[in-house]
């Protein structure tokens, strides 16, 4: 049989006998089932972008399952069967988002929960960090994700417990942040009831807090330290200069890489023998480079210090060299903050670490800006050339120039700026930090188009000069040879008149001898 009737046989076969698999409807099934649940991931996400261009609220580096499970709880609750239904019920009520929130951000928090890592912090985390102090020096501590406040009034009595209730309210500000404004709303009442106080000890109850109408409130003179605010770790600018920072179990719903971020603003914002305490959750296994363990079980750690000097690491210790470190520290801040240059400090891996006032007011490089990517940011876009000499001096690790860039800060306003790039850690086998200097030279392009303006003027005005000397000259050559023909005609006349008057002189004589002749005549 040739190949020709064996095509033939097998396609009568086929027409003729449909043999069933099967497979084939688990396999269709399966196919719906991928295409149902492509459809719900992008009504998901397109959820999720809703909520963070309505109201701020960035969940896209939280954990997908934490996150979903929690929203579809919400929908079970109101009977929603999909994203796209439950978008439709988020645009027309407004008070649904509430109750998202409320569902989506567990608020679960206590006075010194964790009793254990609360006695290690207060016995020997708060004296190691306020030994190399000065005394009067200020203290700085940041509750973030503080939910209902009982957190950050812990942290303010363990203090209060260390300095003493009258230096407390001289030195130390409590910073306590989240991004629900209702959990933040019940902080600033700092009312509780006795269910909220009972892990306090009596005496720590009795002395910080207020008995009225069966709530207790916290101290008002030393509520006054506590300062409460909405701050979203994904998305805003970190509190700086800090002593202590307190995140606990917040960290463990954002994903791998939001929580790298988070980490590394927390890393800028700590001073270099700066504490952060995290939950039972948080281990920092992978953040080694950042933070060091102090007591992992209790989850304490230190700002691993990097010393960027000439590629050099080291350590101070002891209490002098810690007062130093940090007062060199300090210096540091203060000199670059009030440094007339704008000036941006990049890390190794692109992220912006610090920006100084002046950049803040002329290139618009606000704190909020730190944690982000250097390449995302605005003047990256609308500097020419910019984000192309980063580049080279990451890749080249050599400084360089870029005069006259131009940044429009607004349709009316266009600056102009010489800008230095310097690596920083040259020669470290880490990546290479770059820092940015804009000399603002707007005044000096602006004087120099104003002076060659003046030139072209002063040209202008010469060439006019010349022109009008150049006449006056054409005119005084024609004055010149009138004056000669004038002279000329002068001449001519004088000698005609002489000419014309000789023969008259000549004939005088002849009339007086005739006149006398006729006289004599007349007489006689």
């Amino acid at each position: 049989m040739d190949e020709g009737g064996a095509r033939v046989e097998v396609e009568d076969l086929v027409e003729d006998e449909v043999v069933e698999d099967p497979g084939d409807d688990a396999a269709e099934g399966a196919a719906g089932d991928a295409t149902e649940d492509a459809a719900q991931e992008a009504a998901f996400e397109s959820l999720l972008e809703f909520l963070k261009e309505s109201r701020g609220f960035d969940f896209t580096g939280y954990k997908r399952s934490s996150i979903w499970r929690r929203v579809t709880r919400r929908m079970q609750q109101i009977g929603v069967g999909s994203f796209s239904d439950y978008l439709d019920v988020l645009q027309v009520d407004q008070d649904e988002f509430t109750h998202l929130f409320n569902t989506v951000l567990i608020n679960v928090t206590g006075f010194l929960r964790d009793p254990e890592a609360w006695r290690e912090l207060q016995e020997e985390i708060v004296p190691q960090l306020l030994a190399p102090k000065a005394r009067g020096e200020s203290v700085r501590v940041w509750s973030a994700g503080c939910a209902s406040g009982e957190e950050a009034y812990s942290l303010a009595m363990v203090f209060a417990e260390a300095l003493g209730v009258e230096e407390f309210r001289q030195r130390v500000k409590v910073y306590a942040t989240d991004v629900d404004e209702d959990a933040l709303t019940t902080a600033r009442q700092a009312t509780y009831g006795d269910r909220e106080l009972q892990a306090l000890p009596d005496e720590w109850r009795d002395r910080y807090f207020e008995r009225s109408a069966g709530r207790y409130t916290f101290r008002g003179d030393l509520r006054r330290s506590v300062i409460f605010g909405r701050n979203d770790l994904v998305q805003d600018a970190p509190i700086g200069r800090l002593d202590l920072l307190v995140c606990r179990n917040t960290l463990m719903y954002l994903n791998a890489e939001t929580q790298a971020q988070v980490l590394r603003r927390f890393h800028f914002a700590l001073n270099p023998a700066g504490v952060m305490f995290l939950g039972k959750a948080e281990m920092l296994l992978s953040h080694g480079r950042l933070f060091l363990p102090i007591d992992l079980k209790r989850r304490f750690f230190r700002k691993s210090e990097q010393v960027t000097q000439a590629g050099r690491r080291a350590v101070t210790t002891g209490r002098d060299g810690q007062a130093e470190s940090r007062r060199d520290a300090a210096l540091e801040d203060e000199t670059l903050l009030f440094s007339p240059l704008a000036t941006i400090v990049v890390t190794a891996d692109d992220v912006v670490a610090k920006a100084n006032q002046r950049a803040e007011a002329q290139l618009g490089v606000s704190p909020r800006e730190i944690g982000r990517r250097f390449p995302d940011l605005e003047i990256c876009h609308r500097i020419t050339g910019l984000r192309s000499s980063f580049e080279d001096v990451r890749r080249h690790r050599t400084s360089m120039w870029q005069h006259e860039a131009e940044f429009s800060r607004s349709t009316s306003e266009t600056l102009v700026f010489d800008i230095q790039i310097v690596p920083l850690e040259a020669h470290s086998e880490d990546g290479v930090s770059i820092a940015l200097f804009f000399t603002d030279v707007t005044r000096y392009r602006r004087m120099t188009v104003e002076l060659q303006s003046a030139h072209r003027q002063v040209e202008t005005a010469y060439e006019e000069l010349q022109s009008t000397v150049e006449e006056l000259e054409t005119t005084n050559e024609e004055l010149q040879s009138t004056n000669d023909e004038l002279q000329s005609m002068t001449t001519r006349c004088a000698s005609a008149r002489a000419s014309s008057t000789a023969p008259m002189i000549s004939w005088n004589p002849c009339w007086a001898a005739c006149g006398q002749q006729w006289s004599s005549w007349t007489r006689s």
